[in-house]
């Protein structure tokens, strides 16, 4: 079983010598790090109003765990992993030994029991180190962990969080070579017979497939339903006629797999369906929508961690007898890249706050994942700028920053379906 919140390092987070040990990012002075006196935000009538940034005690512990352990445990693999295009096996069984990958799974299937800000804090805090691995921490807890605490049968959960909690990863399938972001045009289908179905077609861009143990595969039960056909599957790796194809050579998240997928006459009992019979398009959507936070998180992390890389270098580096960060353009340009990753971490916070609150938060996760994703964007492309020449070297950490930040735009859901589902949303505000 996990251990919930118990942070001590392995002997397995050896250090590796790697140039980018000797650039660590110094830990911050900020100013809302734990929830203060509440009497101090209380409002006329005594109604409290803490600040977004305001942890609980559990939020601000699991916080600065992750923090330390990202440091001491994660940041020496980095260039490595990045490099070979592979997720060191030490950092997945840390991840779980750690209890990051069953975060808001309930104790009795050996997970940590906390909560879905929890887990927004935790991928924002590995992001800072590496999106890779935040990446494989939130598609777990955000999508996989979900689907089946919500939908899943009994002996369904039994068989499965038990697993995703202290040893499985699992990986979310849903696109495909003619359906990225019209995801409902899938083709894949799954033909009915006595008790169980044979799954036929293949997906693309899957993450987390190559060390995936259980794959939730969309496939259409009834294709003259159209996307009211489409159903959700388990599908065990091992299973038959399933096969992994050879991971994508990707620009950034390299140690990050990303597979395709084929399905040969693949049997998947009926008892392996998740939720009702075509019901997964409402998963789907239901999950991306709550997944967005985390991808706004993932973002959100990696622009600070880029950023706290590279402020130390201008108060460091001196050029015309005075450091660069003490030249008013340069100020201006920090100031202003610092203001919009503030801006990020709120829409991030605001749209997880209302999710955990039961609160209507589609919107809100547009806009975090959409801002958070341009904030990295225009972050790591000034860091790299302001450390001039040596921000171009694989020496810092500052170009693999850049390199990662572009998926931010691309998966679940690209920039413009958010600004379209965004607009939707406006325009039925101005109705009435």
């Amino acid at each position: 079983m996990a251990s919930s919140l118990v942070w001590i390092l392995s002997k397995s987070c050896r250090q590796i010598s790697r140039p980018w040990i000797a650039c660590q990012a110094p830990r911050r002075n900020l100013s809302t790090r734990s929830v203060p006196d509440v009497s101090s935000h209380l409002a006329p009538g005594g109604v409290s109003f803490p600040p977004l940034q305001s942890y609980s005690e559990e939020e601000s512990m699991m916080r600065e765990s992750v923090k330390k352990y990202a440091q001491e445990c994660i940041a020496p693999r980095v260039s490595k992993m990045d490099e070979c295009s592979t997720m060191d096996q030490e950092v997945i069984k840390s991840l779980f030994e750690q209890g990051l990958m069953g975060i808001e799974i309930d104790p009795e299937y050996g997970g940590t029991g906390s909560s879905f800000f929890s887990s927004i804090l935790v991928i924002e805090e590995l992001a800072k180190v590496d999106a890779s691995v935040a990446v494989l921490c939130d598609i777990q807890n955000t999508l996989i962990n979900t689907l089946f605490a919500k939908l899943g049968t009994p002996s369904q959960k039994e068989k499965y969080l038990s697993r995703l909690s202290t040893d499985m990863i699992g990986s979310f399938c849903l696109s495909e070579a003619q359906s990225g972001s019209d995801a409902f045009a899938l083709k894949t289908r799954a033909e009915k017979h006595k008790d169980y179905f044979i799954i036929n077609g293949s997906k693309m861009w899957i993450s987390n497939a190559e060390q995936a143990g259980v794959f939730l595969v969309m496939a259409n039960a009834d294709p003259n339903a159209g996307y009211r056909g489409i159903t959700c599957f388990i599908v065990d790796r091992d299973t038959e006629g399933f096969e992994i194809g050879k991971k994508e050579n990707k620009l950034g998240l390299r140690a990050s797999s990303t597979c395709p997928l084929n399905f040969d006459n693949v049997k998947v009992p009926e008892k392996n369906i998740l939720g009702e019979l075509g019901h997964g398009y409402k998963y789907a959507i239901g999950m991306l929508n709550e997944g967005r936070i985390g991808i706004a998180a993932q973002m959100l992390g990696l622009a600070q961690g880029c950023f706290d890389h590279t402020i130390p270098y201008t108060r460091q580096r001196v050029q015309f007898g005075k450091r660069i960060f003490d030249f008013q353009g340069m100020q201006h340009q920090i100031a202003h890249v610092a203001t919009q990753i503030e801006a990020a971490r709120l829409l991030t916070y605001n749209a997880a706050r209302l999710r955990e609150a039961g609160r209507p938060f589609i919107k809100e996760a547009c806009m975090a994942k959409y801002y958070a994703a341009e904030v990295a964007t225009l972050t790591t492309s000034k860091c790299i700028e302001w450390m001039g020449g040596v921000g171009f070297t694989k020496d810092y950490p500052i170009e693999k920053y850049y390199r990662d930040c572009k998926i931010g735009t691309i998966y679940e859901g690209t920039t413009n379906i958010q600004l379209s589902t965004m607009a939707k949303f406006i325009d039925k505000e101005y109705e009435h």
